[in-house]
C-alpha cells in the first residue's frame, strides 16, 4: 500500500501525459474493433484528451516543484507553461485538419495518433531532467514529425520534403546527442542535469575545451529544430511540400519544444559558459532575422513565405532567451511565443481554407478574395498584420515587450535590428492584404472567380472556422490584456 501511494504521488506529475496515452489507446481500440471509420468520435476523443490534459495542468499550477521517476522528470511552473503551449497548439491544429482530411481522403486515425504522439513527446521533452529522457522524447517528437510531413504518400513534393526533413533531422539529432555525450563524459558519468553541473565542478572540467565542443554541438542540434540560419535549409521545402495542417502543427509545436529544451540546457548545464552561448545565439539570431525577412519578400508561394517569416520570428524570440538572465527575459519569450501560436495558426487556417477551395498556394491567386469570402480575407489580413507588429494588435505589444527586455539586458545590436526587420516584414504582409482587397476584375485570378465554398459536413465547416475565430480574436485583443499574461510568465522558476 505504501508503494502504491508513492507511485500515485509521483505519477501525478505526468497525469496530463497519462490522459493523452489513454486517448491514444482508446483511438487504437476503436480503430481495431470498428469496421467503419467513425470520424466524429475520433476527433472527439482526441480533442477531449487534449482539453482534459490542459485542465489538469491548470489545476496543478503553483504546486511545489517535483523531481520524479528516479530523477528522469521534473515538474515546475516553467516546464508546465511549455507543456501548456504544446497542448494548446495541438488543440487548435486538430480542428484545422478535419475538412482537409475529408477532402484528401487520408487515413484519419493514424493522423490523429501521430499528432497526439508528437504532442506527448514534446511534453516529455519539456520536463525531461536527464540526458536519456531528453534523447528519447526528442526522437519521439521528431519521428512523428517526419511521418506527418510525408503523410500524403502520393504527392511527390511531400515525399521530397520528408526525405530532406528526415536526413537533416537525423543528422542534427546525432550532433545534439554527440554534444550530450561530451557532457556525460566530462561530468564523470552523470546523466541528470543538476548532477552533471555538480560533476563538472567536482572534476574541474567546466572551463575545459570539451565544454566548448559540447556547447557548439548542442547549439547546432537545437538550431536545426528552431530553423535558425544557417540550419534552416529544410524549412521552406518542408513547409511547401507537407500537408498544410501538418505545416501549421510543426510550425509552432517544434519551436515550443525546442525552446523549452534550449532554455533549460543553456541555463542549467552551461551556467558557467553564459558569455559563450550568448554569443553563439547572437550569431545565429542576427542572420535569421535579416535573411528570413529579406528572402520572404521574394517568395511567390504563401507557405514558403511563411517559412521564411518563421525564421525571422524565431530570431526575435532568441532575444528573449539571451535576455533570460534578467527578471523579464524568459517571460517576454514565453509571452511572445503564446501570441505567435495564435497569429501563426490563424494565418494557416486561412491558407487551409483557400487551398481546399482553389487547390493553389500562389500568393498572386489570392487577389480579390475579399469579394468572395470576406471573413477569410479579413482573418488573413489581421493575423499577418499582428505577426508584423502593427499596433494595436497583440503582436505589437509582444514585440515591444520582447525588445524592451532585450534592451534592458544590454542586447543593443540585436534590438536595433529587430524593429527594422519587423518593418520589412510588414511590407510583404501588406502586399498580401492589397491583393486580398482588390476589386479590379482584371487583377482577380480565375481561382478566386471560381471560388466556391464546397458542400461539407457541419462539423468540418464549424471546426476550422472556430479555430480561425479563436486565433483572430486572440491575435487582436491579447495585447490589450497582456499584464496578467506577463505576470503569470514572470511567476516561473526552474
Amino acid at each position: 500500500m505504501k508503494e502504491f501511494h508513492l507511485l500515485l504521488s509521483r505519477g501525478s506529475s505526468i497525469f496530463p501525459e497519462c490522459i493523452l496515452i489513454f486517448g491514444l489507446i482508446l483511438l487504437l481500440m476503436i480503430d481495431f474493433t470498428s469496421d467503419q471509420k467513425d470520424t466524429p468520435w475520433s476527433y472527439f476523443i482526441s480533442l477531449t484528451s487534449l482539453v482534459m490534459s490542459i485542465t489538469v495542468l491548470l489545476f496543478r499550477w503553483r504546486e511545489e516543484p517535483m523531481i520524479s521517476f528516479l530523477g528522469n522528470f521534473q515538474t515546475n511552473n516553467f516546464n508546465e507553461i511549455f507543456r501548456f503551449l504544446i497542448l494548446l497548439c495541438s488543440t487548435l491544429c486538430i480542428p484545422l485538419s478535419v475538412e482537409y482530411i475529408q477532402c484528401t481522403e487520408m487515413a484519419i486515425t493514424e493522423f490523429l495518433l501521430f499528432v497526439l504522439t508528437a504532442t506527448l513527446g514534446g511534453m516529455f521533452l519539456c520536463g525531461a531532467n536527464d540526458l536519456v529522457t531528453i534523447s528519447v522524447a526528442l526522437e519521439c517528437f521528431s519521428l512523428c514529425s517526419y511521418l506527418l510531413s510525408g503523410y500524403t504518400k502520393r504527392d511527390v513534393r511531400s515525399n521530397e520534403a520528408t526525405m530532406k526533413y528526415l536526413l537533416m533531422g537525423g543528422t542534427s539529432s546525432s550532433i545534439l546527442v554527440y554534444g550530450l555525450s561530451w557532457l556525460y563524459g566530462l561530468s564523470g558519468g552523470e546523466i541528470e542535469l543538476q548532477e552533471i553541473v555538480n560533476g563538472l565542478i567536482n572534476t574541474q572540467m567546466y572551463n575545459s575545451p570539451g565544454i566548448l565542443i559540447a556547447l557548439i554541438s548542442i547549439t547546432v542540434g537545437i538550431g536545426f529544430k528552431l530553423s535558425l540560419v544557417p540550419f534552416h535549409q529544410w524549412t521552406p521545402d518542408v513547409y511547401e511540400g507537407s500537408p498544410t495542417p501538418v505545416v501549421a502543427f510543426l510550425s509552432v509545436t517544434s519551436k515550443v519544444a525546442a525552446l523549452a529544451l534550449a532554455t533549460r540546457i543553456f541555463d542549467i548545464l552551461f551556467y558557467f559558459s553564459s558569455n559563450e552561448w550568448h554569443l553563439l545565439l547572437e550569431i545565429l539570431a542576427i542572420p535569421s532575422m535579416i535573411l528570413g525577412n529579406l528572402i520572404a519578400t521574394t517568395q511567390t508561394s504563401m507557405k514558403r513565405m511563411l517559412a521564411y517569416s518563421s525564421i525571422g520570428q524565431i530570431g526575435y524570440i532568441i532575444i528573449g532567451i539571451i535576455a533570460g538572465d534578467s527578471n523579464d527575459g524568459y517571460a517576454s519569450m514565453m509571452t511572445y511565443m503564446l501570441l505567435y501560436i495564435f497569429m501563426n495558426l490563424g494565418t494557416f487556417a486561412c491558407i487551409v481554407l483557400f487551398g481546399l477551395r482553389t487547390g493553389t498556394d500562389n500568393i498572386r491567386d489570392y487577389a480579390g478574395l475579399y469579394t468572395k469570402d470576406p471573413f477569410s480575407a479579413f482573418s488573413l489580413a489581421l493575423c499577418p498584420l499582428s505577426l508584423g507588429g502593427i499596433p494595436p494588435l497583440a503582436g505589437f505589444f509582444g514585440k515591444l515587450y520582447l525588445f524592451w527586455c532585450g534592451w534592458q539586458a544590454g542586447s543593443y545590436f540585436l534590438v536595433s535590428i529587430g524593429p527594422f526587420m519587423s518593418v520589412i516584414s510588414i511590407y510583404y504582409y501588406l502586399k498580401i492584404i492589397k491583393l486580398l482587397m482588390t476589386e479590379r476584375n482584371e487583377e482577380i485570378t480565375p481561382h478566386v472567380q471560381n471560388y466556391r465554398i464546397s458542400p461539407s459536413s457541419l462539423i468540418s465547416k464549424n471546426s476550422i472556422e472556430l479555430s480561425m475565430i479563436v486565433c483572430v480574436i486572440a491575435s487582436t485583443i491579447l495585447g490589450i490584456v497582456m499584464n496578467p499574461i506577463i505576470a503569470i510568465a514572470q511567476d516561473t522558476l526552474f
